[in-house]
């Protein structure tokens, strides 16, 4: 094995993570749902210092991890929503804001032949902020006794806001880019 292919491999090895969470959360095991979305966390952050640390940066690696990352929030967000622990309308406006993203980049790539715009500094606390915001909701759903009421309301709150922020952030950033494009090549 080569050493400037882990972070592929543990990226990956997030992907796999991904089943087992639905299943957890679809049969009610919280815990193990929990244990499963705190480890792919930590994959995540492990993969991306060791890609930027040590220049095991590939093309594979940008567009596999972005879309782990997009595939495990989308994954337990709607199983949240299935099993009613968060609001369906928040997670139609995750998914969706996802799904823009992806829509841009696909777009920005056949114009212009790369992927273009990378994790924005919003983007990066929106994903923070969900990965936090759906912990608390699987810590809630194991004991609700753990989480103080309000904290559901005020992440799930800051999520939202930093959806709409992100969302707005990625489509500027690739009429930029695209708009740049443009000019460069007239």
């Amino acid at each position: 094995m080569n050493l400037a292919s882990l972070p592929n491999i543990i990226c990956v090895l997030r992907l796999a993570l991904v089943p087992p969470v639905a299943w957890a959360i679809l049969t009610g095991r919280y815990a193990l749902a929990l244990a499963l979305l705190l480890i792919a966390a930590v994959s995540d952050a492990l993969d991306g210092y060791l890609a930027r640390r040590f220049g095991w940066i590939t093309v594979l690696g940008q567009v596999l991890d972005p879309a782990a990352d997009k595939l495990l929030l989308v994954t337990v967000f709607v199983t949240l929503a299935m099993q009613q622990h968060l609001p369906a309308w928040l997670c139609v406006a995750a998914v969706a804001r996802d799904a823009v993203i992806a829509g841009g980049a696909v777009a920005y790539r056949r114009v212009a032949a790369s992927w273009g715009a990378g994790a924005t500094g919003v983007s990066k606390l929106n994903t923070a902020l969900q990965l936090g915001f759906l912990s608390v909701v699987l810590l809630r759903a194991y004991d609700a006794d753990l989480v103080p009421a309000p904290l559901p309301l005020v992440l799930g709150s800051a999520v939202f806001l930093t959806i709409v922020v992100s969302g707005i952030d990625y489509v500027l950033t690739y009429a930029r880019l695209a708009g740049s494009r443009r000019r460069t090549a007239a």
